[in-house]
């Protein structure tokens, strides 16, 4: 873990979002396209506000979610139709978003669908952590928690747990691992709390976050 501290959150996020467009650019230059998979959530907007106005060619981008709620766009819980709002707006807009919803009743029912778009390698990765050290939803107590670690694990996972009021679709630990750069968003007190906790626990099953910390960048602002 490279552990990045910084004085102000407002100061971490506009960095960040520099961080990121530098590392898509640089995709850009060695291959035909990028990619990036965010978080959702309120944390992370402030660097989609900055994120989105990058002089990069977005036209050859690929946006998705690191995981999903499995409610329709309509709903207010939907972190796709954050994605809308706050990144894939200004200059960002010309990107591709790559779906992690379907028209489905479970998410079961789109594995196949929504995987086969997914790339492999992703080219970055941003994820954040919560206070019972989950990241994507891959938390404590899941019901398949253990798959979502196997080296042999499909791109995409369904996830319910206790943890999570909705069913959930989730990227694996594997694909969070094969991303060329790698990167955790946390804020406040208590999550840097959580980060040392799981640090000291080093534990999967028990602290979902340390599965994806190894030569992971993690940023946090008080």
């Amino acid at each position: 873990m490279i552990f990045n501290e910084y004085p102000t959150r407002d100061q971490m996020m506009v960095e960040l979002a520099g961080v990121i467009a530098g590392e898509l650019i640089a995709t850009l230059d060695a291959q035909p396209r990028a990619s990036l998979a965010v978080p959702g959530g309120t944390t992370p907007g402030p660097i989609f506000d900055v994120l989105c106005k990058a002089d990069l060619d977005w036209s050859r981008v690929d946006i998705m979610l690191t995981d999903e709620r499995w409610v329709p766009e309509t709903s207010e819980r939907s972190n796709t139709a954050l994605l809308r709002r706050r990144l894939l707006q200004n200059k960002a807009a010309a990107a591709t978003l790559i779906p992690m919803r379907a028209d489905a009743e479970r998410a079961e029912d789109a594995l196949d669908e929504l995987s086969a778009n997914i790339p492999d390698p992703l080219s970055v990765v941003l994820l954040g952590m919560g206070a019972d050290m989950h990241t994507a939803s891959i938390f404590p107590e899941a019901d398949l928690l253990a798959e979502a670690f196997a080296e042999d694990a499909p791109a995409l996972l369904p996830m319910r747990a206790p943890g999570a009021p909705e069913p959930r679709i989730t990227l694996t630990a594997r694909v969070l691992n094969a991303a060329a750069h790698r990167h955790v968003l946390i804020t406040g007190a208590e999550k840097k709390e959580a980060l040392d906790k799981a640090s000291q626990i080093s534990d999967p099953l028990i602290a979902p976050i340390t599965a994806i910390l190894s030569g992971t960048n993690v940023h946090w602002a008080p």
